[in-house]
């Protein structure tokens, strides 16, 4: 049995061999010991108000159709378990464990006849009878690429309204899916351990227009005691968000519990998720901005399947935009369409907070104020996003040394295994590890994404912060005079906006490079803008900001070779206090912060030195990881 523990590494790849069975993967040269662990720990969190939580809010098990037919065997207890820091063995024969536990998960299954594709692999006679789920059921016990096939066409039949007519029939399903759904929650109410590791109800729901992504996770504040025998309602009901946001309206008021949506990684909507229309094509109305803002307060912009913060062709002037788009901004999600360049505006999240500057302004309340998280969105039911331990999006990129050129093909558009990230984090700012606690700080959005790693990141707007403010208990001071990532500035006289951003390196990873602040603005005429600010870098001695706001790169110290890198250049932490030079009182605005760390290498440069073999041509072998948070509005009138 091959044996990974993650995030635990005693040796380098020269000193053990090339096994995957013998050795963990390289590290950086300067690992920080416990006791540094710690003092970084406490330093980023110099005030008990709140603290941060790492979690996981989309993964995928054995009970997505999807999911089991490309061969994920892994259920939800299995999910929890290694979340919570057991080990487990993946669906490839890879015992792994988390040496650094999640702090709270949503397993959030595909509800769409939830749990029907484990009864296809068993040869469910009442299913199989029809003669394409027969087929699909001898792939499945064929090799990976035949299950991987089945996989292929079942959601491109889901995606395109044409699964077999048997796959529809609610009498056949319904006690399957009752049941199914049944023990997800047991599963999932036995694993919440308040204070220790957080477990919440939840699911995706899976609107998939002609294979246009409009998926959203669906997470429950509340236990079994309100959620009672709750049955989710799914695309098959309704492909129209709206259609789910009455769903929760009606949750809410019958049961007195809470919920939320999230929207999904938008680059795979092909210009739908952040429309200026809705989804019967009107056009956006305040009711819809109302309900559109209070249902879904967050939404997910990092996650295996590419980044949705921005796009070198919406961001031309931002030189870190184009950070998890290869494969990825070609097409939608089955890759049955092609995508245009004027698609993307209605896809990435700083365009669209663009666009919510604009519709305030003209419908008196914005449908696009959301907080930011990063996710899994992986298929195999393990979650992990570190880069030197990735376990892979799917059952067919598990580790092997073909994993990273694997290749999905449909007309002219290929993807390759490479181009799938590590996956994010979301980051949650709340006083205890509990289902009220961390639901609650979402729904005010105190939160931020990462790629993956979990540096630690703080920000706060206000009027009259000060360098002064660093010396005290500035955590303290923000939540008293000012406003946490998430919140809304008040209107303002002449003075301009101040903000405290802090950023702590993740105690085992990469050191800091720099802190961005992005600021949008909508102008008297309508038209929307973003300017990008380097507000504190490392080596400032050394490093300089040219006219045109451009900062000196921090260097590169990865080896691509051995897959290692050097902690020899940037910053353990970084913080400063800025306040915006361009402030006009009038003017509505956004502001949120972008932390990189300094380049290291990719999971495809980890496989080549594991693995010993040469990376192709093209094959992005690093990176820089980085964090986004949630933004601060400002509004000349109070925000609704």
């Amino acid at each position: 049995m091959k044996y990974i523990r993650l995030h635990i590494h005693t040796a380098s790849l020269l000193a053990c061999g090339i096994a995957l069975a013998s050795c963990s993967p390289p590290v950086p040269a300067e690992r920080p010991s416990a006791q540094t662990t710690a003092r970084l720990e406490e330093k980023a969190a110099p005030s008990s108000e709140t603290r941060v939580f790492f979690g996981e809010t989309h993964l995928h098990t054995a009970n997505s159709s999807d999911a089991v037919l490309m061969g994920t065997r892994l259920m939800p207890e299995d999910a929890l378990r290694f979340g919570s820091g057991e080990t487990v063995v993946s669906n490839t024969g890879i015992k792994a464990k988390l040496a650094r536990p999640l702090d709270f998960m949503v397993v959030a299954d595909h509800a769409e006849q939830i749990g029907t594709g484990r009864e296809i692999l068993t040869g469910n006679p009442l299913l199989t009878a029809d003669p394409t789920v027969k087929r699909w059921a001898e792939m499945m016990k064929g090799t990976p690429e035949q299950s991987r096939s089945a996989a292929r066409e079942l959601i491109s039949g889901f995606s395109q309204g044409k699964l077999p007519p048997i796959l529809y029939d609610r009498v056949i399903t319904a006690k399957l899916v009752e049941s199914v759904w049944a023990q997800h929650v047991a599963t999932v109410e036995r694993y919440n351990q308040p204070g220790k590791f957080t477990a919440f109800i939840g699911y995706e729901f899976t609107s998939l227009v002609k294979g246009n992504n409009l998926h959203r996770i669906v997470v429950f504040r509340d236990g079994v005691e309100k959620f009672g025998k709750t049955m989710p309602f799914t695309a098959l009901d309704s492909k129209d968000p709206e259609d789910l946001w009455k769903w929760f309206a009606n949750y809410e008021q019958t049961t007195g519990g809470q919920v939320l949506g999230i929207p999904h990684n938008g680059n795979l909507s092909n210009g739908m998720m952040f429309a200026l229309n809705d989804f019967k094509g009107g056009p956006l109305t305040a009711d819809y901005a109302r309900r559109r803002q209070y249902w879904e307060p967050l939404t997910e912009i990092v996650q295996a399947k590419g980044e949705s913060e921005s796009h070198p062709f919406l961001s031309p002037n931002d030189e870190f935009a184009n950070f998890g788009k290869a494969g990825w901004d070609v097409g939608n999600l089955d890759l049955s369409a092609t995508k245009t360049n004027d698609m993307f505006a209605s896809e990435y999240a700083r365009e669209a907070l663009k666009r919510g500057l604009m519709l305030e302004a003209k419908l008196g309340i914005n449908p696009f104020k959301f907080g930011m998280i990063g996710a899994g969105d992986i298929h195999t039911g393990l979650s992990t996003s570190e880069e030197n331990n990735h376990l892979g999006e799917t059952f067919i990129l598990e580790p092997s040394a073909e994993r990273a050129m694997r290749t999905e093909k449909r007309g002219s558009i290929t993807r390759f295994g490479w181009q799938s990230l590590a996956a994010g984090l979301a980051a949650v700012w709340a006083k205890e590890n509990t289902r009220e606690a961390i639901f609650d700080a979402m729904r005010r959005r105190e939160v931020y994404a990462t790629t993956g790693t979990r540096l630690q990141v703080r920000l706060f707007g206000g009027w009259d912060f000060s360098e002064r403010d660093l010396k005290g208990n500035w955590v303290k001071q923000g939540y008293a005079r000012g406003v946490p990532m998430g919140g809304d500035l008040r209107p303002a006289t002449s003075k301009a906006p101040s903000f405290i951003i802090s950023a702590l390196k993740d105690a085992t990873g990469a050191n800091l490079d720099r802190i961005q602040i992005i600021k949008g603005w909508v102008d008297a005429s309508g038209q929307t803008h973003e300017r990008i600010f380097n507000v504190a870098w490392s080596s400032p001695e050394t490093r300089k900001v040219s006219k045109d706001g451009r900062l000196t790169a921090v260097g590169d110290t990865v080896d691509l070779k051995t897959a290692t890198y050097s902690n020899s250049i940037g910053a353990v932490e970084l913080r400063t206090v800025w306040r915006d030079p361009e402030f006009k009182p009038g003017v509505r605005a956004f502001y949120y912060a972008r932390v990189l760390e300094i380049p290291t290498p990719r999971w495809p440069a980890y496989d080549a030195a594991r693995y010993q073999f040469a990376l192709p041509d093209g094959v992005k072998a690093e990176s820089q990881e980085r964090a986004y948070t949630s933004p601060i509005w400002y509004s000349p009138k109070v925000a609704p």
